[in-house]
């Protein structure tokens, strides 16, 4: 087999089965051609590196069959590879979140290494990241290997596009950092009116961010809520699992934490609570203008929060602790006055296990009247909202 044969195989092999013995014959022509050509002007037979060289002018054999390859010639083209690009950044902002969210989670809650902690969250965040930059590249070849326009690349609005700020890492670092706010100012200098979307010091004028004054970006303040009650949901349907939670040190000896009935009686309710709050922030995030339409979602989703922590609190008994083979119960009672002496349950020493049981429920009751506070205030602000509009 000589030289050409072996290019042509090697095109060839790249080729549809049916248009192959054409457009190998069309190349020959070309190859000898050029071979004559060359010869004609050398007046003598090519070597064959003289050959190789022209082989190498008409191109690498994968190349040259994607000359003659129907369809598109990327994975993702030029058009939709913006689309792609936000669609990953965002992802792994997400993801990224959400493996934080998951490390204090573990780290708080269970006698894990931290070390080991951090390597999982590394570990889960690498393999979560290249399964979604998998499933987004290969989407978008489905794409444009069938020549789809999805709606959304032609039809899109302007007020459909403050999600877009998802992909900017500018603005889950303000949002960790508890700097992102609302501001309904404008300013209507001269020239123009212009008004600006900031969180942090960065500031938004439609070149790009900056530490400048201004509003906060629109929607920001439920980009963390919807992460944190997405993992909570996880955790709450078994998708994932923090033993540290059912655990309690006392003394050096492992106590067991198990729920109530209440929390049976109430798991899809729980479940369908939280959904609604994920709901609330997602349609935040994507329409932030529609202010009086949010509002009323909050007050119902705050108002349903209300009615299930006064559920709980009926239900009083809430945990049951158990350690070498004794029990008590975790009840729950009005928190009128904190008792500084509970707050030996942080050393967990010398503690009785009833001692231990009255600790934490007086903890649990002023955590769920904290709730219940923050909840009624989130429906005062949403009701001022919806007046003021």
């Amino acid at each position: 087999m000589d030289m050409i044969d072996r290019y042509l195989n090697a095109v060839a092999a790249q080729l549809p089965a049916d248009e192959r013995a054409d457009i190998i014959a069309e190349l020959r022509d070309l190859i000898l051609s050029r071979f004559e050509a060359r010869e004609e002007e050398l007046g003598r037979p090519l070597t064959g590196d003289e050959q190789e060289d022209i082989l190498h002018e008409i191109g690498h054999p994968l190349v040259v069959a994607a000359r003659y390859r129907k369809g598109p010639d990327a994975l993702v083209g030029p058009e939709l590879f913006p689309y792609w690009l936000f669609g990953v950044k965002a992802g792994l902002l997400i993801l990224l979140a959400v493996q934080a969210l998951g490390l204090l989670v573990r780290v708080l809650t269970g006698p894990e290494d931290i070390a080991q902690a951090i390597s999982q969250a590394i570990n889960g965040l690498i393999g979560s990241g290249l399964t979604l930059i998998g499933v987004a590249t290969v989407a978008a070849a489905v794409v444009e290997h069938y020549g789809l326009r999805p709606k959304w690349l032609t039809q899109w609005r302007v007020k459909d596009l403050s999600a877009f700020g998802l992909s900017d890492p500018a603005i889950w670092s303000a949002a960790m950092s508890g700097g992102l706010g609302q501001d309904g100012g404008h300013d209507g200098s001269k020239g123009g009116g212009k008004s600006a979307w900031t969180g942090s010091g960065l500031n938004w004028s439609g070149r790009g961010w900056s530490r400048r004054g201004g509003r906060a970006w629109p929607g920001s303040e439920h980009l963390l809520s919807l992460v944190a009650n997405g993992l909570f949901a996880a955790w709450w349907t078994g998708l994932i699992y923090a033993p540290g939670l059912m655990q309690i040190r006392v003394d050096g000896a492992e106590s067991v934490v198990s729920g109530g009935p209440i929390w049976a009686a109430l798991h899809t309710t729980i479940l369908v609570y939280v959904l609604a709050r994920m709901a609330s922030d997602l349609f935040g995030l994507l329409r932030p203008q529609a202010v009086r339409l949010l509002a009323v979602a909050q007050i119902a989703v705050a108002a349903g929060g209300l009615w299930l922590a006064h559920l709980i609190f009926e239900a009083r008994h809430w945990f049951t602790l158990t350690l070498d083979g004794e029990s008590t119960r975790i009840e729950g009672y009005v928190p009128i006055v904190w008792d500084h002496d509970g707050l030996a349950w942080l050393g967990l020493h010398g503690r009785t296990l009833t001692d231990m049981s009255q600790d934490l429920a007086m903890v649990l009751s002023w955590g769920l009247a904290l709730i219940a506070l923050g909840l009624i205030w989130e429906m005062l602000t949403a009701t001022w909202r919806l007046v003021r509009g």
